[in-house]
């Protein structure tokens, strides 16, 4: 972009530099339109002359500079003046270099052609990607604000993509860091394969020069479509995107599987700012996460209340755990021969001061991605195993009580150094304590895993699978791993005895089971046709609200005193 007040200068510039293969001039002759026609055209280099009417080019570099955008645009200036004093004001103000007039046709293309090549560096490091060459987050967002100002003055739709590569900080702690720099590299060229071959992509509805694809962040990059027809194309475009990222990464020969999550915003509906799209994307692709990934999802505003709700119970969780808001409720085990009370599992709750009662499924995922699992384990350990101490030194002797392990609680390296200190503090007999796991966490090094168990296992406690049937079912490592226990999910028992299917399944089981010198806990336990099939065919132990729903300390307590007055009575529905 050139601006003086001489038309002639301007012409003689232009033909001289395009004679150097230079293209795409903007001549300006009118300083007063100086600033405006910055903007609108985005240029790469500003040469400006210092000695013209109405507004001089002190003034036009001093208004350049105050623009956040072009804060670092190369300004030469053009001067016939030889004083030192201007060229040390325009210096001040932000100037680049200076060029003499009249013109050095070599002189101006030595410094165009340098100054340029520094702007090109610069550019690359400050607006670029590294790795994979992309737009980073910086030049993207400034982009994007320019082409949502362009898409409401041409009255069109503009959507936003947030693309998420799942899991895939396992991609580096499997792979190492240039492994899965490879892998970014490969994602990025897959991007822009879609993006390129997609007709409803593209620059030409816009005038101005805005770059579709970027990395934004470590796993993270976003996609601009355009055009009044991007909004009813965007599932068409993230199938694809999807697609191939889900393709297999070749890796040495090694095939890497990877998926990704997608948030979708669209202006002018979810915002009609950079910012807003960009945090209403974000919120998009981490409710796509949440609904089991590999997915992309449209924004809406029930999604924002959503958010703000489970950022709420983050911070409540962290208070809970300080002001002792848990507490532990008991659901008795009873053995099917006798119907003598043989444990109880123990079972979380959250009493929120002002929310009441929140039930385990919504809070314990939140505790889990906050990492307060592990604290709130610990917890739960040690309070059952006080209470499992007080019942057996009261008399209720033999008592065990079950512990809910969750997959990090399990994985943390002081687990066992928890347990021991839960057992030593509480007194516990280490035969009265059962671990519940679940299959999933038996997935992964069996080897290490199975070490772990039997560390544990050597301290007196017992393992129960819990929720047998529903996940990994393997008979591999019910021989590999020490498990003493399984325990039938409920959902089989729902159709028992009517359902021949679950029938068969539950005897299945508790035959398999037995085979294998382990016993039966049957979960879920409603009705007195359910028992008595569930005492034909020789499981162990039942619970469930046939029984007794679960019960706080104080309940679970007179329970047990009831039952030894009148061994054969049940607590149903109380």
């Amino acid at each position: 972009m050139m601006v003086d007040d001489e038309p002639v200068m301007l012409e003689i510039v232009q033909v001289l530099l395009e004679e150097e293969g230079y293209r795409h001039f903007v001549s300006v002759d009118d300083s007063t339109r100086a600033i405006d026609q910055l903007v609108q055209s985005n240029p790469d280099i500003l040469l400006l002359d210092l000695d013209m009417p109405e507004v001089d080019g002190f003034e036009v570099l001093s208004r350049v500079r105050k623009l956040e955008d072009y804060q670092y645009l190369p300004v030469i200036i053009l001067t016939a003046s030889e004083n030192p004093v201007n060229k040390l004001r325009a210096l001040e103000l932000g100037a680049t270099d200076f060029l003499s007039k009249p013109v050095d046709p070599s002189e101006l293309a030595l410094r165009i052609r340098n100054t340029l090549a520094a702007k090109a560096y610069q550019d690359q490091l400050t607006y670029y990607d590294n790795l994979t060459g992309l737009p980073n987050r910086k030049l993207f967002t400034s982009h994007l604000g320019k082409a949502i100002a362009q898409a409401q003055q041409d009255n069109r739709n503009l959507v936003l993509l947030e693309i998420g590569l799942d899991y895939f900080q396992n991609i580096n702690e499997t792979l190492g860091v240039q492994g899965g720099d490879r892998i970014l590299r490969s994602v990025a060229e897959r991007l822009l394969g879609v993006i390129r071959g997609n007709d409803i992509v593209g620059r030409s509805s816009l005038s101005l020069p805005i770059e579709n694809t970027a990395r934004t962040g470590g796993d993270e990059f976003s996609v601009a479509l355009y055009g009044n027809d991007s909004v009813e194309n965007a599932s068409v475009v993230c199938n694809r995107l999807l697609a191939a990222i889900r393709n297999p990464f070749d890796l040495d020969g090694e095939n890497v599987h990877l998926t990704a999550s997608i948030g979708i915003a669209v202006y002018p509906d979810d915002g009609e700012e950079a910012d807003a799209l960009i945090k209403h994307a974000a919120s998009a692709q981490d409710f796509a996460k949440k609904q089991g990934r590999d997915r992309f999802q449209f924004y809406s505003s029930e999604m924002e209340a959503h958010s703000r709700a489970l950022i709420k119970m983050m911070a409540d969780l962290k208070t809970a755990l300080q002001e002792e808001q848990f507490e532990l409720h008991y659901q008795p085990q009873i053995d099917v021969a006798s119907g003598a009370i043989t444990g109880m599992e123990s079972l979380i709750r959250w009493i929120h001061p002002q929310d009441g009662l929140i039930p385990p499924l919504k809070f314990i995922p939140v505790a889990e991605e906050i990492g307060l699992i592990s604290e709130i384990g610990e917890w739960v350990m040690h309070e059952a195993c006080c209470s499992a101490s007080e019942w057996n030194a009261a008399g209720y002797s033999d008592l065990r009580v079950s512990v809910n392990v969750s997959a990090r609680q399990f994985a943390d390296a002081k687990f066992k150094a928890s347990v021991e200190s839960a057992l030593r503090s509480s007194g516990l007999d280490p035969r009265n304590l059962v671990l519940e796991i679940t299959e999933s966490m038996l997935v992964g090094d069996t080897d290490q895993l199975a070490v772990l168990l039997h560390d544990i296992r050597d301290l007196g406690v017992s393992f129960s699978l819990d929720d047998f049937g529903t996940g990994y079912s393997s008979l591999s490592y019910l021989k590999k791993f020490p498990i003493d226990e399984l325990k039938i999910d409920r959902s089989f028992m729902l159709g028992v005895p009517a359902n021949p299917d679950d029938n068969s399944l539950v005897r299945a089981i508790i035959a398999m089971a037995h085979s294998l010198g382990q016993q039966v806990v049957a979960e879920g336990v409603e009705e007195a046709a359910q028992m008595e099939y569930l005492g034909q065919h020789g499981c162990n132990t039942v619970q469930g609200y046939y029984y007794s729903k679960p019960l706080c300390a104080t309940d679970f307590g007179d329970y047990l005193a009831a039952r030894v007055e009148h061994p054969g009575a049940r607590r149903s529905g109380t």
